[in-house]
């Protein structure tokens, strides 16, 4: 996104050693530093109890950090309340007042604010319209699909203009399809009025379709932060890698290491691949099921392997493949046919598998 495209408003985000911790002995958050920069959309991602909802609340003003120094565009709010914050949040409920009618709802934060009615009207109008619900301001929100309560939740906080925009599971009650289309309005929205958003979710192929950047945490702590296809392309660790898609994890020997390049020993199968400051020794790769290969019994540089079980999928078909190196879940196109108990070669691809630098 160029600066071009940053709304004005759009305020970075940073923590620096941020720590929460509930009681004596309870930490929920501990010693995390992050940047989001303005006009970025940035996903906290993990699994339930990680951190990344009490992180979120954090920048809200909605928990106060046990230490360290919470930074909105050039202001600390580390001890500022929710309400000295310019931001907003959208919350997995929608929160929206089941006896207001859309308009009310979109227009509430403007009117308790003490704005002018007529320009209250005309940004709740305009906050209708950027989420695509443009004359239903007199409906009750009974009267809507759950999309469309989400997308009023939406025009709410956008309407208030903030510095950040704040996502707490905002598809978690919305349906498979009706999740897809709400995070393309969301992503749409974002870029087109290049906001600062922070974005919550637990949900993997979410994240990555929505996400400029990608924080997962795991246990208190960051685990990996980078870019989506660095994410899925190159975890750090067995946590990372099975949490981003499918992985299948191996053993593997890192035999040499030239020009960063590591030879390296699956099984019968040599590979060569980035080494990522990994040398000589045992090691661990990450190979994600799309990115094997089936071949005839006996193709060179492959594991023997026979098929435990074949599904077919529609789109794809899905094999588990057992090897001398362990089993092994693999994708395949849906012309690719083998039966149950059939014997295979198992061989990767060459953008395949990749060494793991870091502990799970």
């Amino acid at each position: 996104m160029t600066s071009s495209q940053i709304n004005s408003k759009a305020a970075s985000v940073q923590f620096q050693q941020v720590s929460k911790v509930y009681g004596t002995d309870v930490t929920a958050v501990d010693d995390v530093s992050l940047q989001v920069e303005p006009g970025e959309l940035v996903t906290l991602l993990g699994p339930s109890g990680c951190g990344k909802t009490t992180t979120l609340r954090m920048i809200a003003g909605l928990e106060m950090a046990t230490s360290g120094k919470i930074i909105i565009g050039d202001t600390d709010v580390t001890k500022l309340p929710a309400t000295d914050r310019d931001v907003s949040m959208v919350f997995q409920s929608y929160a929206l007042f089941p006896h207001m009618s859309v308009m009310e709802n979109v227009s509430y934060g403007l009117r308790i604010s003490k704005m002018k009615k007529a320009e209250v009207l005309e940004r709740a109008e305009y906050g209708l319209d950027l989420v695509g619900l443009a004359g239903f301001g007199g409906r009750l929100p009974s009267e809507l699909s759950g999309g469309q309560q989400q997308r009023v939740a939406v025009a709410r906080a956008l309407v208030l203009e903030p510095q950040v925009l704040l996502f707490d599971e905002p598809l978690s009650n919305l349906d498979a399809k009706l999740r897809r289309q709400v995070r393309e309005d969301i992503r749409d929205i974002q870029t087109r009025l290049g906001l600062t958003v922070v974005y919550v979710t637990h949900d993997q192929e979410e994240a990555l379709a929505v996400s400029d950047r990608i924080i997962v945490m795991n246990n208190a702590v960051i685990a990996q932060v980078g870019t989506p296809r660095e994410l899925y392309d190159a975890p750090i660790n067995e946590f990372v890698a099975d949490f981003i898609g499918e992985a299948n994890l191996l053993d593997a020997i890192v035999e040499r290491v030239e020009s960063d390049l590591a030879t390296v020993q699956v099984g019968e199968v040599t590979i060569v691949m980035s080494a990522r400051g990994i040398g000589p020794g045992v090691a661990r790769v990450a190979v994600r099921p799309t990115r094997i290969t089936l071949l005839a019994p006996g193709s060179a540089n492959t594991l023997a392997g026979t098929i435990s079980k074949a599904t077919y999928a529609g789109s794809h078909m899905e094999y588990q493949v057992a090897t001398a190196s362990g089993n092994l879940f693999v994708v395949t196109d849906v012309d690719i046919d083998f039966r149950d108990n059939e014997p295979v070669s198992v061989g990767f691809k060459e953008q395949g598998p990749v060494l793991l630098t870091g502990n799970r």
